[in-house]
């Protein structure tokens, strides 16, 4: 059995869990078999299922109505799965969706020093790695779900349950709803096209992040070279500049894909890397459908890897005429990976809590990394962000000189807030958000709530000392007719009837430092009558909605999700409007 050495230390207390993974998907091999990997999950006592505290693989097949003896709680750490077992034992694929959605909820956890909830009252998501008879996997909200489904090829059965890229994409879904949930909302064509597009790149990098991954698709660069240096596990420079590793490594992950069941999303992938840079690719009409806008978002990232990447080669000292040591090339890349997703992870803390633009989430991911990491002279990944961003049109929307978010001048009055109470209860930090609502620039007879209030702790790479914040999403509502819109400087879409109730919605992002004091104010508020910016783009946001037929009647997130999933997977490239 092919296989390699995954991720190491521990993401929780004690001694963590070592179970084998698919490294990316069964089309990915070495020597003649599938690649595996070995990764990290915290240690928890186990039922059968897998069943923990936060995962409930539950393995129920709707197609066949058949239900799977539950895995054994023991997950399988000895010696490397053989293929036999990999494509034909279900108590496996159940381990393997456990492993790879408790590797990404720690990974989200560690990166932003806290604990994070799913977007759903239960404590435990359900996972169905053998949901039904189709190529499609999603995330459903309303069931609590991740369900995957299989697919035969060629007479063999395929299980998307299986692809390590497929069941982050997922992963990612559910945790980015439980930390911004109102992101499930469209709003606009960056908000629309941002769950999309960011669950890809925490794919992508995720996979990226193993080595043994990173190794093997180099493997694609070097497979012609049959030179004595290169049976010694050396690598030729002249096949690690930019352009050669984007069509080696980002392709040949494509092609890998194709192989087996992540082929269900190979053409997003394909489309992304082939993505040439264009400051105006977002005004162009097939930019403005929300599939093909998240891969501008995709590119931007994935460029910014491959150039930074490649720049830390450069570095490297050849070992033998202009040959250069594989192994440390893909640890280099590894690295890259890793510390790049941590960026985008932290960046939700950052952005505004609703009405997200593709221009906000570039100011949060810079502005999360220079709290933490105020020397980016290693891989300079701040600045090469702004350049491939800025290179497909988006710029920060923050004003300051390096793109984050200007620090907060406004001091809070604090009467009456109990200070040890307003990390922990929100109704404490409502207090305070009540006692400054003019100068936080609150409508009064609007609802309002914090509707989310979270500690954390980061842990600086340079100086190992921590950095304490409190994060509250502070949300206001107002629900009024179609035809009442015009109180507030707004006018009614075309093709909404006057009674169709209407809710405007705004909020901020309030992050404290560990005294209480204010250090940033992100807001997307309410549209305020005679500010004529701010009503133009609530103006837009609702005749965008009323384009999309979210003012209709039977809209469904849980809808959206599958059916976007499901033309992924069929392939379908021809323009197509959302579906709520």
């Amino acid at each position: 059995m092919a296989h390699t050495q995954g991720d190491g230390g521990t993401m929780g207390p004690g001694v963590p869990r070592r179970p084998w993974i698919v490294a990316q998907d069964p089309g990915v091999r070495r020597a003649g078999r599938i690649l595996t990997a070995q990764v990290s999950v915290p240690w928890e006592d186990l039922e059968p299922g897998p069943l923990g505290h936060r995962v409930h693989v539950v393995d129920y097949d709707a197609s066949t109505k058949t239900f799977y003896r539950p895995a054994p709680a023991s997950l399988l750490e000895g010696d490397a799965p053989d293929d036999d077992l990999i494509l034909g034992e279900p108590s496996f694929h159940a381990q393997n969706v456990y492993a790879l959605v408790m590797r990404t909820l720690g990974r989200f956890e560690q990166a932003l020093g806290r604990r994070v909830s799913w977007g759903f009252r239960s404590h435990q998501l359900k996972v169905v790695p053998h949901a039904f008879e189709a190529a499609n996997a999603f995330y459903a909200p309303d069931s609590e779900s991740l369900s995957f489904g299989y697919f035969r090829r060629d007479g063999r059965p395929a299980f998307t349950c299986l692809s390590h890229d497929i069941v982050v994409h997922e992963t990612a879904h559910a945790l980015l709803d439980g930390l911004r949930s109102r992101f499930m909302a469209p709003s606009s064509p960056d908000q629309a096209a941002f769950h999309e597009g960011y669950a890809d790149i925490v794919a992508l990098l995720s996979v990226f992040s193993l080595t043994g991954v990173v190794e093997q698709l180099i493997d694609h660069a070097a497979e012609r070279d049959r030179s004595r240096s290169a049976r010694r596990g050396l690598i030729h420079r002249s096949l690690l500049d930019e352009e050669q590793l984007r069509r080696s490594v980002l392709f040949g992950l494509a092609d890998d894909m194709e192989g087996e069941t992540a082929g269900a999303r190979v053409n997003a992938l394909r489309r992304s890397v082939a993505l040439e840079p264009d400051p105006a690719i977002l005004e162009q009409d097939v930019f403005l459908e929300a599939h093909s806008r998240g891969e501008v978002l995709v590119a931007a990232v994935m460029r910014t890897y491959l150039e930074v990447w490649t720049r830390r080669l450069r570095a490297l000292g050849a070992i033998e005429r202009d040959y250069v040591d594989r192994e440390r090339v893909a640890e280099e890349g590894a690295n890259v990976a890793d510390q790049l997703l941590t960026m985008v992870i932290r960046a939700l803390d950052y952005t505004p809590p609703i009405h997200l633009t593709f221009a906000d989430f570039l100011s949060a991911v810079l502005t999360a990394d220079a709290e933490v990491r105020v020397d980016d002279r290693r891989y300079q990944l701040r600045a090469t962000l702004r350049t491939w961003f800025g290179r497909y049109g988006i710029e920060p929307t923050a004003a300051t000189v390096d793109g984050t978010w200007p620090r907060s001048d406004l001091q809070l009055t604090r009467h009456g807030v109990r200070f040890d109470s307003l990390q922990a209860d929100p109704t404490e930090m409502f207090r305070l958000v009540w006692s400054n609502r003019r100068s936080l620039q609150l409508d009064p007879s609007a609802y309002t709530r914090v509707s989310s209030l979270r500690p954390c702790l980061r842990i600086g790479p340079e100086d190992g000392l921590p950095v304490r914040e409190t994060v509250a999403e502070c949300t206001q509502y107002l629900s009024v007719r179609a035809d009442e819109l015009r109180r507030y400087r707004l006018v009614k879409p075309l093709g909404v009837d006057d009674a169709t109730p209407i809710v405007l919605e705004g909020g901020s992002t309030l992050v404290l430092d560990e005294y209480g004091t204010l250090k940033y104010e992100i807001n997307n508020g309410l549209p305020v009558k005679g500010n004529a910016p701010a009503l133009a783009v609530a103006q837009r946001r609702l005749d965008y909605l009323a384009e999309q037929g979210y003012f209709e009647a039977g809209s469904s997130v849980a809808a959206r999700l599958s059916s976007l999933h499901r033309r992924r997977a069929l392939g379908d490239d021809s323009a197509r409007a959302e579906v709520w």
